[in-house]
């Protein structure tokens, strides 16, 4: 049974012999690749997977031949609604969308902020993400931030970029602006903590 994104479901598959010596965790990314290894570890560690009918831990290794039954973890739809908000697309395609967040704009909505963000904008420009978790964003900017944000169209696109993201290879580059004269090649070396006054931004704190 392959079950749909957001349901549960059965899903079965035999190791094959090639993959004696694998981790368990390595077979099953190979065997089921809509879904990301961290889920997969976190599967067999709830007892979610089956081999031979029995359980196995993460690191434990193939033989080549065993039956595996994975029963997959629902994973919540969005739960937010559409509005008309204008998006600065910079790239768009079958796979993921890249948005230039403006300063101002909220992410996800939350306490305080439970609509007019870029989730809810992201829902009326393309409404199959309300069937992805967070509506397909794997990332996020502060509120006062702008940037780009990439955002999944779907469950393999998902996976992938939380992979990435997992691994460090998805890089991010900040520029910020300041006061004063900087000196090249320096460092700013401060703690940073939640600010005194205004609970949503950050601030350089001391002791």
């Amino acid at each position: 049974m392959q079950p749909g994104h957001g349901e549960e479901g059965i899903l079965s598959a035999n190791i094959p012999p090639e993959m004696a010596g694998e981790r368990l965790d390595k077979a099953l990314a190979r065997l089921f690749p809509d879904f990301s290894r961290m889920s997969l570890t976190q599967w067999i560690r709830e007892g979610r997977v089956q081999v031979d009918g029995a359980t196995w831990r993460p690191r434990d290794k193939a033989r080549g031949g065993e039956q595996v039954r994975l029963r997959v973890a629902r994973e919540e739809k969005t739960g937010c609604a559409a509005q008309d908000i204008p998006l600065d697309i910079v790239h768009e395609d079958e796979a993921l969308l890249v948005i230039d967040k403006p300063a101002g704009l909220v992410v996800h909505p939350g306490a305080g902020n439970p609509q007019d963000t870029l989730m809810n904008a992201l829902l009326h420009h393309a409404p199959e993400l309300a069937e992805l978790p967070r509506a397909g964003i794997v990332h996020r900017l502060d509120k006062d931030t702008s940037g780009l944000l990439v955002v999944a169209r779907g469950p393999r696109a998902r996976k992938h970029l939380e992979e990435q993201i997992a691994a460090r290879t998805f890089e991010r580059e900040y520029h910020a602006l300041v006061n004063g004269v900087m000196t090249s090649g320096g460092t700013i070396d401060a703690p940073i903590g939640r600010h005194p006054h205004q609970r949503t931004r950050m601030a350089v704190r001391e002791g």
